[in-house]
């Protein structure tokens, strides 16, 4: 075997990124590189040839597998975002507890795993809140786009999604199945205004023109909108007509927006200042019961119906009791913290980023929760905390729900140390909750149960709820 030679195999499972997994007849493992579906047969050319496996690039699928259906976003396969349209929904949701019970088994080292049904979303098209697209001077051809001598579009001017692995060129759309219609509506008539109005789009090499990015969020609970343009200056006149140009498009439409101007050499969607254009500059969103706050930039669950269910979930398997003190970890801007204070005598949510814990306080002020403290700790330091709480009760529960690359080993550290008889660790990441669960495990807890939560279907993605309990012997 080869470079260049070619090879066919059968995909039997989905491997990191772009890749799937598969063996020849022989038994040599095949990594081959491809929007591909296990049970596809493929004709593959070979890349590398390393010592235990085969890197390949699938040429050719030869026979389908019997969980593709035909994906409707023309993007697909060039757009980086939904890596599995090419699948049935209910293929996915089998894919997603497989991959969080193999995780478990191979990374965390346990057997026997109570991991349940995943939970699947409730439309798994239109499901986000909030989409953030980028504006970039350099447009990334779609592949037919490359034999054409004349294009349609300019080269040079392009409004949608980053292309995969290129931090310059940007993917210019129309449409996002993942958004909802009067977002995808706002995207078509920005860069219609864009364009007429003569916006120089943002060069990253260069540091230099005007538009940035375009933030989209929309309320479930009353179809608000919240345009967010973020430029490399404000010009006040510009963006009145910007707005007075979408209310005339969009009558009806209940609609604030804002401008978020930044001087940064990055393409990160914040803004270093922001100024009111129309309306309130904020949104409403409800969880079960809960009402929140939402700003421009502040951090909410991307998916409000399925982020109730989380939430659902979290309380169902924490078996809080009235008189319990219950710690949130990394809590944001506290909507965990809220949902479970309800529900015991003290909710404490502690969180490292000031301006989270600004709009938690809020948020526990507009529901009229007395009973949730919020502070500003670094759990890495588990002695200054110490000092912040020494005045509240130790935690009967703890919720942890880190960010994607887990919990660094000092936090973790210092939540075991504070001794709760339940865990409930809320991950995004089905490996480190694997590598965090087994160092849980060995310091006196067990695993109960696994939650699978489908928040982002035709991603890969997958939300966990995992409980663990305190052993008698410990």
């Amino acid at each position: 075997m080869k470079k260049g030679d070619i090879i066919e195999l059968t995909v039997t499972d989905f491997a990191d990124k772009d890749q799937c997994f598969g063996r020849l007849q022989s038994g040599l493992s095949v990594m081959v590189t491809g929007m591909l579906a296990p049970g596809d047969r493929v004709r593959a050319l070979v890349r590398k040839v390393k010592q235990r496996y085969i890197d390949a690039q699938a040429m050719e699928v030869i026979a389908r597998s019997p969980d593709r259906e035909e994906p409707p976003c023309p993007y697909f396969g060039v757009c980086g975002g939904c890596k599995l349209m090419h699948i049935s929904y209910e293929a996915q949701l089998r894919y997603k507890k497989k991959k969080v019970t193999d995780d478990l088994v191979h990374i965390g080292g346990f057997a026997d795993l109570p991991v349940l049904p995943v939970l699947p979303a409730r439309s798994s098209f239109h499901y986000r809140n909030k989409v953030e697209f980028s504006c970039s001077s350099i447009r990334y051809l779609m592949p037919e786009e490359l034999s054409q001598e004349r294009l349609e579009r300019s080269r040079d001017f392009a409004l949608g999604f980053h292309a995969p692995g290129n931090y310059e060129k940007v993917l210019d759309i129309d449409y996002c199945y993942l958004a909802n219609e009067p977002m995808n509506q706002v995207l078509r008539l920005t860069r219609t205004f864009a364009l007429e109005q003569g916006m120089t789009p943002y060069a990253v090499k260069a540091h230099s023109g005007f538009l940035r990015n375009l933030v989209l969020r929309s309320s479930e609970h009353n179809g608000r909108l919240m345009v967010n343009l973020v430029t490399s200056w404000h010009d006040r006149e510009l963006m009145r007509r910007y707005a007075d140009f979408l209310e005339a498009a969009l009558p009806g439409q209940d609609m604030t927006i804002v401008n978020n101007v930044t001087s940064k050499k990055n393409t990160v969607a914040v803004g270093e200042q922001e100024f009111m254009v129309s309306g309130e500059g904020s949104l409403s969103e409800r969880l079960g019961d809960l009402d929140f706050r939402v700003s421009a930039n502040s951090f909410f669950q991307t998916n409000s119906s399925q982020a109730a269910v989380l939430y659902s979930e979290i309380l169902k398997v924490a078996g809080i009791e009235p008189e319990d003190t219950v710690y949130d970890l990394y809590c944001g801007t506290g909507t965990i913290t809220l949902y479970l204070a309800r529900h015991c005598r003290q909710a404490i949510g502690i969180e490292v980023v000031e301006s989270s814990l600004t709009d938690a306080a809020l948020n526990a002020s507009l529901n009229g929760i007395g009973n949730a403290v919020f502070f500003q700790a670094d759990l890495k330091d588990f002695h200054t905390m110490l000092q912040k709480l020494e005045s509240y009760d130790s935690p009967g529960v703890i919720v942890t729900d880190p960010p994607r690359a887990g919990m660094h080993p000092k936090a973790l550290e210092t939540m075991l140390k504070l001794g709760a008889r339940t865990i409930v660790y809320v991950s995004c990441n089905p490996s480190n909750l694997a590598r965090d669960g087994r160092e849980i495990c060995r310091s006196g807890y067990r695993l109960v149960s696994v939650q699978p939560v489908d928040m982002f279907p035709h991603t890969v993605h997958i939300e966990s709820v995992a409980c663990f309990q305190k052993t008698a012997q410990f």
